[in-house]
C-alpha cells in the first residue's frame, strides 16, 4: 500500500487570516497572544484538511518565512539585531521587515528599525525568502523552541507527524557570506547542529523528518556535491529517518549522488522528472523508500488521474511498502480550497484543483493502486470527463491568436535606432535635470481606494462613481508627486487591484477566482490570474487612466504596463502548450497596448518585467532556451513605438548579474532595478560589463517602514556612480509603494527628491 503524505501546506489561510493578523500586530492593533492564537488556529485548521493522509507536515508553517525560521532554528542571527529588547518574535520582524510590533518598538530608539535582511526568489517561484547571512566567524546555536512547540501541538491533535525542515547544503547554498568568505567551511559547525535538531525531534518520538534539499536539482559545483556526502554522513546518526525531498527539476547528473546518500527515503518531483523515476529506483538501495510527487505543487489544473496511474501502477508493483505518493513540492505555491469559490467561471472552475483538491487526489491514486481502480471509479469518471472538456473546449483555442503568433518575424522586436540616437532625440523632448527622479508606478492604496473597489464589485456603485473615485485618487497622486519636486510622473495605479491581475482581467483567455491568494512573502499576498486560453486584448486597458492623469501636469507622465513574461511567470499558466507560446501571445496583446499610449501622446512607458529572472530555468545549461524567448517577447511589445518614445522597464528582488547580457538585449531606454537591500552590490554586474543604456538603482526598500535619510541615498547613488556615468542614473525607489502608507510614503520620497538635488549639486 502506497504511503500517502504532504511537504507542505498553504499557511495564510483561505481568508488569508495569516495576513490580516501580522498586519493588526505590526500595527499595534492586536497583542503577540493574538497572533500566536491565529497561528495554533491555522496550523490546526490545516492539518484537518490533511487528516486523509499517513503522514502530515509539521514545522511548514511559519509567521514570515520559513527560511527566516530556520535561521531562527539554527541560532543564525544577524549581528546587528542581537540583544536587542524584547522577545524573539520581535527580532523575527526585524530581520524580515526591518522592525517588529509599533508596541514593541515605539519605547526603545535602539529598535526604531534595522536593515532588513536580503530578500530575493525561492528557486524559479514568486516566493520570496530572506537571505541567510554568514561570515567566517558565524556560529551555530540550536534554539528547538518553535519546532518542538509546533510538534506539541500536532500531538494534542492526533496529527500523525512528519517534521519538515530545510537541508543543512540547501540552507548554505541559499545564503550569503557577507565578508567574502567560503560558505562551505561553516558545514562543520552547521551539520552538528543539525545533528542535535534531529536527537531532539527523536527525544518527542519522532520517526520521520522531511529534509528539503531542492538545491540538488541545480548544477553543483564538485564541492557541493562532496557537501551532501559530508552533512549526510554526519546526520546518519539512527536517531530518525529521513525523507530527502528534491523538487523543482530533474536530478540529472545528482541522481546518483542523492540515491547513495545514507538517507532512508527520497523524494522525486515527478511533474520535471518523471523519466527519472525508473533510473532513481534502479540506484537506491533495496530498502529505500521511494516518494513520488505525482501532483503538480505549483499549478492549479486537475491531475489526469489515468494517465498518472498508468505509469504508477507498475511502479507501485515493483516497490510495494517502499512507495510514497505526494505532491511535486510544498502546496505553498497553490491557493487553499477550490470549494470557497463561488463566482469562478463553472466551466473553468470544473478543470482546477486547489490545494485541498490535490490532496484529494491524492488519496485517490492511493486507493486505486492498493485496492484497485474500480473502488475509485466514480471519482476516476470526473476526473475524466473534466480533462476531456478542457482539451476539446473551443474557449482554450483561438485560431485568429495562433495565426497572429505564426506571423511574427524579427522586424517586430527591433526599435528603429541604435540607443544613442534616441537617447539624444529623448533628450531633447524631455529636457530633464541630471539624476531624474521618479517613482516605479504605484502609490499607496488607501482605505479609500480599496471601498470603492469593494463597492463597485459588489454593484453599490456604477461604473460612473467608479471611475470618479479613482479619478480623485489619481489627482491626489499627481499632487503629491508635483509638491515633491518628482521629475517623472506616474498616475499611481489607483485603479489596479494587482499589477497582473489588472491586466489579465481586460484580457481574452483568462480567469479569475475570488479566493485564490497565495504568498509572496510575509503579509504580501497575491492572487494569480488563471490563463486557461489563447490571449488577445479586445480594447484598451490603460489609455484612459494615463492621459487623464497627463492632463493634470505639465511634466512628463509615464505610462505603466506589466510585461509578457511577468503576467506569464504571475499566472497560473496553462500546460497544455509551450510557456514560450503564451508569452507570445501576451506580447502581442500589450504591445497594442503600448501603440495606443503613444498615439495617445504619452512620451515614456515603463513596461515592468519583475518576474523576468524568476522565469530562469534552475540549470544554467538551460537559461539561453528560455532567455531567448523571453527578450523576443518583451522586444515584441516595446519596440514598435518611435525613437522619441522613452521605454523603461523594472525587475525587482532578483539577483540578475549573470544575465545582465540579456538584460541588455532588451534593449530599454532605461531599467530600474532592487538593489537597497543589498547596498548596491547587485551593480557589480556593471564592473565588467559596460551597460550601455540608463540605470535607475532602487535608492530605498519599500517593503520596510523604515524612512530612509537623505545622506543613506546619496551614498548609494555615489556608488553607483562609481560604476555608471552620472548622465546615466536616474534616482528612483526600489519598487512600487502601494503596500505603503502615505505617511510613510511623502518623507521617503522627501528624502530621495533631496539626495537628487544634491548631487546635481555635487556633480563635477
Amino acid at each position: 500500500m502506497a504511503t500517502t503524505h504532504n511537504l507542505g501546506f498553504p499557511r495564510i489561510g483561505a481568508k488569508r487570516e495569516l495576513k490580516f493578523a501580522q498586519e493588526a500586530y505590526w500595527k499595534g492593533q492586536s497583542t503577540r497572544d493574538d497572533l500566536i492564537q491565529v497561528g495554533a488556529d491555522l496550523r490546526a485548521r490545516h492539518w484537518r484538511d490533511q487528516a486523509a493522509l499517513d503522514l502530515a507536515p509539521v514545522g511548514d508553517f511559519a509567521f514570515y518565512d520559513q527560511v527566516l525560521d530556520m535561521s531562527f532554528t539554527l541560532g543564525n542571527l544577524p549581528e546587528r539585531v542581537r540583544g536587542f529588547h524584547g522577545d524573539a518574535l520581535d527580532n523575527y520582524f526585524r530581520v524580515a521587515r526591518g522592525r517588529s510590533a509599533q508596541s514593541a518598538e515605539e519605547h526603545a530608539e535602539c529598535c526604531g528599525g534595522v536593515a532588513a535582511g536580503e530578500m530575493t526568489k525561492w528557486f524559479d517561484t514568486n516566493y520570496h525568502y530572506i537571505v541567510p547571512e554568514f561570515d567566517a566567524a558565524t556560529q551555530f546555536t540550536l534554539d528547538t523552541t518553535r519546532l518542538l512547540a509546533q510538534l506539541a501541538e500536532a500531538k494534542v491533535l492526533g496529527v500523525k507527524a512528519k517534521p519538515v525542515i530545510i537541508g543543512p547544503v540547501t540552507y548554505l547554498a541559499l545564503g550569503k557570506a557577507k565578508d567574502g568568505s567560503d560558505k562551505l567551511a561553516l558545514l562543520p559547525r552547521l551539520q552538528h547542529i543539525y545533528a542535535e535538531l534531529l536527537t531532539a525531534l527523536a527525544g518527542q518520538g519522532v520517526e520521520w523528518v522531511q529534509v528539503d534539499e531542492p538545491i540538488l536539482v541545480t548544477e553543483l559545483a564538485p564541492e557541493w556535491q562532496a557537501a551532501f556526502t559530508q552533512a549526510y554522513q554526519a546526520l546518519d546518526t539512527g536517531a530518525v529517518k529521513l525523507l530527502l525531498a528534491t523538487y523543482f527539476g530533474p536530478l540529472k547528473e545528482n541522481l546518483p549522488l542523492a540515491a547513495g546518500l545514507p538517507v532512508q527515503g527520497l523524494h522525486l518531483d515527478t511533474i520535471n522528472a518523471r523519466d527519472e523515476v525508473d533510473t532513481l529506483i534502479l540506484a537506491a538501495p533495496a530498502d529505500r523508500v521511494i516518494s513520488l510527487g505525482v501532483v503538480n505543487g505549483r499549478n492549479i489544473w486537475k491531475t489526469d488521474l489515468e494517465g498518472v496511474l498508468a505509469w504508477l501502477e507498475p511502479v507501485a508493483k515493483t516497490l510495494g511498502d517502499r512507495l510514497w505518493i505526494a505532491p511535486s513540492c510544498s502546496l505553498l505555491h497553490v491557493p487553499v480550497d477550490l470549494g470557497n469559490e463561488r463566482k469562478l467561471d463553472a466551466e473553468v472552475k470544473s478543470w482546477l484543483a486547489f490545494a485541498v483538491q490535490k490532496l484529494e487526489e491524492i488519496t485517490v491514486l492511493a486507493a486505486a493502486l492498493s485496492q484497485g481502480r474500480a473502488t475509485v471509479e466514480a471519482e476516476l469518471a470526473a476526473n475524466r470527463a473534466a480533462i476531456a472538456a478542457r482539451r476539446t473546449s473551443p474557449r482554450v483555442n483561438n485560431p485568429a491568436v495562433k495565426a497572429a503568433v505564426a506571423r511574427i518575424d524579427a522586424a517586430l522586436g527591433q526599435r528603429k535606432s541604435a540607443y544613442a540616437d534616441r537617447a539624444a532625440k529623448q533628450a531633447a523632448l524631455l529636457n530633464l535635470p541630471l539624476f531624474p527622479t521618479t517613482t516605479i508606478g504605484s502609490f499607496p492604496q488607501t482605505i479609500e481606494i480599496r471601498h470603492a473597489r469593494s463597492q463597485f464589485k459588489a454593484g453599490s456603485i456604477d461604473a460612473a462613481a467608479y471611475t470618479e473615485a479613482m479619478r480623485a485618487e489619481i489627482a491626489r497622486s499627481v499632487r503629491e508627486q508635483e509638491a515633491l519636486g518628482l521629475d517623472v510622473l506616474v498616475h499611481g495605479e489607483a485603479e489596479r487591484n494587482d499589477m497582473v491581475e489588472y491586466f489579465g482581467e481586460q484580457l481574452d483567455g483568462y480567469a479569475f477566482s475570488q479566493g485564490g491568494w497565495v504568498q509572496s512573502y510575509g503579509s504580501r499576498c497575491v492572487k494569480p490570474p488563471i490563463l486557461f486560453g489563447d490571449i488577445s486584448r479586445p480594447k484598451a486597458m490603460t489609455v484612459d487612466w494615463i492621459t487623464y492623469a497627463a492632463s493634470l501636469t505639465a511634466k512628463p507622465m509615464k505610462g505603466m504596463l506589466t510585461g509578457p513574461v511577468t503576467i506569464l511567470n504571475w499566472s497560473f499558466v496553462r500546460d497544455d502548450q509551450p510557456r514560450s507560446t503564451s508569452c507570445l501571445q501576451l506580447a502581442l496583446a500589450i504591445r497594442e497596448e503600448v501603440l495606443d499610449l503613444e498615439k495617445a501622446g504619452v512620451r515614456i512607458i515603463q513596461i515592468d518585467e519583475a518576474a523576468l529572472r524568476e522565469g530562469l530555468p534552475l540549470r544554467r545549461s538551460q537559461w539561453r532556451e528560455y532567455l531567448d524567448w523571453a527578450v523576443e517577447s518583451f522586444r515584441i511589445t516595446a519596440n514598435g513605438v518611435a525613437d522619441e518614445t522613452q521605454i523603461h522597464t523594472h525587475m525587482c528582488y532578483s539577483e540578475f548579474n549573470d544575465i545582465i547580457a540579456s538584460i541588455a538585449d532588451m534593449d530599454a531606454d532605461v531599467i530600474t532595478i532592487e538593489t537597497s537591500r543589498s547596498d548596491m552590490e547587485l551593480l557589480g554586474a556593471f564592473d565588467d560589463f559596460n551597460y550601455p543604456n540608463q540605470i535607475g538603482p532602487g535608492v530605498y526598500d519599500i517593503h520596510s517602514p523604515n524612512i530612509p535619510t537623505e545622506d543613506h541615498i546619496v551614498g548609494l547613488m555615489r556608488k553607483a556612480a562609481e560604476r555608471i556615468p552620472a548622465d546615466r542614473l536616474w534616482v528612483n525607489p526600489d519598487c512600487g509603494l502601494k503596500t505603503r502608507q502615505w505617511t510613510e510614503v511623502i518623507p521617503a520620497l522627501t528624502s530621495m527628491v533631496s539626495a537628487a538635488k544634491t548631487l546635481r549639486a555635487t556633480a563635477s
